[in-house]
């Protein structure tokens, strides 16, 4: 075996928790090396590609690009790969994947909120991995900014991890973790230095030239066998019109070029045959044609029908198969199928079929690795299960945006037998900053979920830190409730710790649903004459059916009402008779809230135009029977 380097490559992944700058500074990295055209027009957060993406300002899936940098710190250029990975713990297959891809890690901390569960989530994934780290501290001019308290924190949680990883990880290397480099530096100014400034201060640096040569210097270059034969790692899939299925692989060792002959080792074990007909490079955000990939780089081939992430392209004459990715277990599920409502098929053009339904989700399955699809014996629903509920929102968000019609079932749980045959559910570690007068109202709502305070922190600023161990079926419709107590200032997170005792029974929300006893069209009549007593999703002119949900009650039971009641024609006029200025607005519901709001025996219709809270069965004579032998058997 003999080792070479690559000293013309590094291969980089930005990890983070949400909101925290990764994006940003990207953007900034790519600009000042000169990574778009002079007339190339780049909007902000260029990485976030997805409508998705942009709406709700998080990033979902990881991406690549590559940046050639040609600074005062090396005398050749260098390719800078770097990938941006989701700060969400419910896209932790996409960092998995992402880190498989890379060398080291920069951990970016924002100057005042400071380390926050998924930042421990994935810089646990990049000491697994035995990665080096730089960490920078962002956003460094906030006025609220606590940089030499949150450099500590940050400290202190790497010393954390490698105490609590020294059995797992043979080798973790502790003694390097105490000398992390440090940067500080604002990636929407795009300025970055070693010096920490004051705080609410920018860095004082005109560039981030400081991160390159941190870059330059801490993330090793990618070593080779240069006697072994070629292996690439499949690491994302994407498509093309043009070209079908796309692989994104990494090279390992030996040489890929485009037209070559080489073996396909599928994740199943068998070997087959194929050849290379197209392979691309990246440069900033767009792919090249190129001739061929070394060990190191990152490229796109495509010829391979229906190959699949974790696998291996390796010599025909000398197979060495490379081990496959591994991610953690889904621990949220929900049942998705076809859209069985009344109103399902009114607009034409919509997918409304089993089959085109399952054939959108077996193509999920194709990138998504974190994912699972079950059989549940229905041939129009399958149980899809996640790492969360917003992971898993997502999916049917995208579903939706595609034309399809869906029924989607309340979020439930994934439950194990542990060894001695009791049953586990996962549990979650969340963390609350909220202004310290709401901490008994937060207190009060986490205990009625299960959840146990570890910890509270007060800063001095009026705000407090709170931390939870909490059952994951606690989470479910939480954060509704969370936002509407702390005015919509709270701000709450949560991380998995894996499985953990049955908590017990955990009660549903406290207000009864409002349901619709009839089809028909909403009256501004009926709703002025019930607003008193409930709070409405639905708008006047609405169309409804038997079994919709159409509100909130104010009490605790279920109420099916006539939302579609007229009002009577006489000659008599009252002064306030078409008086609609005091209607209460409509409360409108995204899907997001839609599955938490939806109680155990409802379920969210999904459609292209509208999303409706229904009963799972929409008879109101059914349902009271049902509700009537529950009560005789509890």
């Amino acid at each position: 075996m003999a080792l070479a380097t690559r000293s013309d490559l590094r291969n980089v992944a930005i990890v983070a928790h949400v909101d925290h700058g990764k994006t940003t500074l990207v953007d900034a990295m790519l600009r000042q090396t000169g990574s778009f055209g002079d007339h190339e027009h780049v909007d902000e957060r260029a990485m976030d590609s997805n409508d998705l993406e942009r709406e709700k300002g998080i990033t979902i899936l990881a991406k690549n690009t590559a940046i050639t940098y040609n600074g005062e710190h090396t005398d050749t250029p260098i390719t800078i790969n770097v990938i941006d990975t989701p700060g969400h713990a419910d896209f932790g297959g996409e960092v998995e994947r992402g880190l498989s891809m890379v060398h080291g890690v920069v951990l970016l901390v924002d100057s005042s909120e400071g380390p926050l569960p998924q930042t421990r989530f994935v810089l646990r994934k990049a000491l697994e991995a035995k990665m080096p780290v730089i960490l920078l501290v962002n956003k460094t001019d906030r006025p609220d900014a606590r940089i030499v308290e949150v450099e500590g924190e940050a400290q202190d949680l790497l010393l954390g991890l490698a105490g609590d990883l020294a059995d797992e990880v043979p080798d973790l290397d502790v003694d390097a973790l105490l000398d992390v480099p440090v940067i500080y530096a604002s990636g929407r100014a795009g300025v970055a230095s070693w010096n920490r400034p004051e705080n609410g201060s920018l860095p004082d640096t005109d560039s981030l030239e400081p991160l390159f040569e941190a870059i330059l210097k801490h993330i090793p270059a990618p070593t080779y066998d240069d006697e072994a034969p070629l292996q690439a790692w499949v690491t994302n899939l994407d498509s093309s019109a043009f070209l079908g299925r796309l692989a994104l692989l990494r090279v390992v060792n030996g040489t890929l070029k485009k037209g070559q002959t080489v073996a396909w080792v599928r994740s199943d074990g068998s070997v087959q045959n194929a050849r290379i007909t197209e392979l691309q490079m990246t440069k900033a955000l767009d792919r090249y044609p190129a001739e061929e990939a070394g060990p190191g780089d990152i490229a796109v081939i495509a010829g391979f029908e229906d190959i699949m992430i974790g696998e291996t392209i390796a010599d025909p004459n000398d197979v060495r198969p490379l081990p496959q990715i591994t991610i953690d277990e889904p621990s949220i599920s929900m049942t998705i199928g076809t859209n069985t409502s009344p109103l399902a098929g009114k607009v034409k053009g919509h997918k409304l079929t089993a089959r085109m339904v399952k054939e959108r989700l077996d193509r999920e399955l194709i990138g998504n690795m974190s994912i699972r699809v079950n059989d549940i014996g229905r041939p129009d629903a399958w149980e899809v299960q996640g790492r969360g509920e917003l992971q898993l929102a997502i999916l049917v968000e995208n579903m939706r945006r595609e034309g399809f019609e869906l029924t989607v079932g309340k979020p439930q749980v994934v439950t194990r037998k542990d060894e001695n045959g009791q049953t586990t559910e996962p549990w979650e570690q969340l963390t609350v900053d909220a202004p310290e007068e709401y901490l008994g109202a937060i207190t009060q709502l986490l205990a009625a979920r299960k959840g146990r305070m570890e910890s509270m922190t007060n800063h001095g600023t009026g705000w407090i830190r709170i931390e939870f161990s909490v059952p994951s079926r606690g989470l479910i419709g939480f954060r509704t409730q969370f936002m509407s107590i702390t005015r919509g200032t709270g701000i709450a997170n949560a991380l998995s710790t894996g499985y953990g005792p049955w908590a017990g029974n955990i009660d549903a929300r406290a207000q009864g649903s409002i349901v619709a006893d009839r089809s028909g069209v909403v009256t501004p009549f009926a709703m002025i004459g019930l607003q008193e007593r409930m709070s409405f999703f639905v708008s006047p002119t609405d169309e409804v059916y038997e079994g919709m949900v159409i509100g909130e009650n104010s009490r605790a039971d279920d109420m099916d009402v006539n939302i579609t009641k007229e009002k009577k024609l006489t000659n008599m006029r009252a002064a306030s008779s078409d008086s609609f200025e005091s209607m209460t607005p409509p409360r409108i519901l995204s899907l997001e809230e839609s599955l938490e709001f939806a109680n155990e025996d409802e379920c969210v219709e999904v459609t292209p135009e509208a999303v409706r809270i229904r009963k799972v069965e929409l008879d109101q004579v059914i349902r009271g029977r049902e509700a009537s032998r529950r009560k005789r058997q509890g």
